[in-house]
């Protein structure tokens, strides 16, 4: 079996009283607006391009309300994840019934909604119930062959506190871009794993704590055209990192426990004050800031 993984961005117009689906020239099945998040594209900007697109209108991101991952798999050996990302869109209403791209656009409630064949993801970001349809109904373009030299990795962090305010950091370990920098939880989902789930793995193979997810707060986007880790030659690696804020309600001392010569050299809790003079990984920086806010 061969395992692909790819992003996928989607766009909630209106509200959940009143959102925008759409349907594609020859398809059956409605869905919110999107499409797959192209390498080293930032997810905002793919939902951006994918609504403009398929609507012929404009629109601006909000927030990211959501995030699901599935898996579906052909007979040709292959397995696709896709992890999901909904944003809340703002723009105008005044949108086509018909583009020129022979694209159907219809506003609905949740109701309305149920009663659609809606594909199974965009119910699930909306929180509705998911009715299986035929794998017909929505059609998807096979993955592209995957370029020798690029990566993509999606995955999962935690701005992790604990009950007196303390932050839980890892160190990068000497051998993986960043090494010696103090980094937020977490890593890489696996195939089939939805994101939470993989934050909660990390965190205990990575600090030793058991913590509960209570917020998501947004997406990074990184790419390096030339990173340099374990492989030994440099990649053209691109990572989209969401990230949540995870509460440890009865923290211990932080270990790594996951295997020796992994990514992970240490972990600690810091105070506030305390990370001011720690070299931060960017995005540890950026999740500290918002404690603040």
């Amino acid at each position: 079996m061969v395992l692909v993984r790819r992003v996928a961005a989607y766009g909630l117009l209106g509200d959940l009283g009143r959102f925008l689906v759409v349907r594609g020239d020859g398809e059956r099945a409605w869905s919110l607006p999107g499409g797959v998040v192209a390498h080293a594209e930032h997810p905002e900007r793919a939902v951006l391009r994918a609504f403009s697109a398929q609507t012929g209108s404009t629109a601006s991101v909000q927030r990211l309300r959501a995030v699901v991952a599935d898996v579906s798999g052909d007979t040709g050996g292959v397995s696709v994840h896709t992890d999901r990302l909904l944003f809340d869109l703002a723009g105008r209403d005044g949108v086509p019934e018909v583009t020129d791209g022979g694209v159907e656009t219809r506003w609905v409630g949740p109701e309305a909604a149920s009663e659609l064949p809606l594909t199974p993801f965009s119910a699930e970001l909306l929180g509705l119930p998911a009715v299986p349809l035929p794998a017909d109904a929505y059609p998807t373009a096979p993955p592209a062959p995957s370029h020798p030299d690029r990566r993509l990795r999606f995955g999962a962090y935690g701005l992790v506190t604990d009950p007196a305010g303390r932050i839980l950091l890892t160190q990068i370990a000497d051998g993986y871009p960043g090494a010696g920098k103090w980094h937020l939880p977490g890593g890489g989902t696996d195939h089939g794993e939805q994101p939470t789930t993989g934050l909660l793995r990390e965190l205990v193979e990575e600090g030793g704590q058991v913590g509960r997810v209570v917020e998501l707060l947004g997406v990074d986007n990184l790419h390096n055209p030339a990173a340099l880790g374990p492989e030994g030659r440099p990649l053209d690696w691109h990572g989209v990192r969401v990230v949540y804020r995870v509460l440890v309600d009865a923290p211990t001392d932080a270990v790594v426990t996951e295997s020796a010569g992994g990514s992970t050299a240490r972990a600690g809790w810091f105070t506030a004050a305390e990370t001011v003079d720690l070299p931060l990984t960017g995005i540890a920086a950026s999740a500290i800031g918002q404690l603040g806010g």
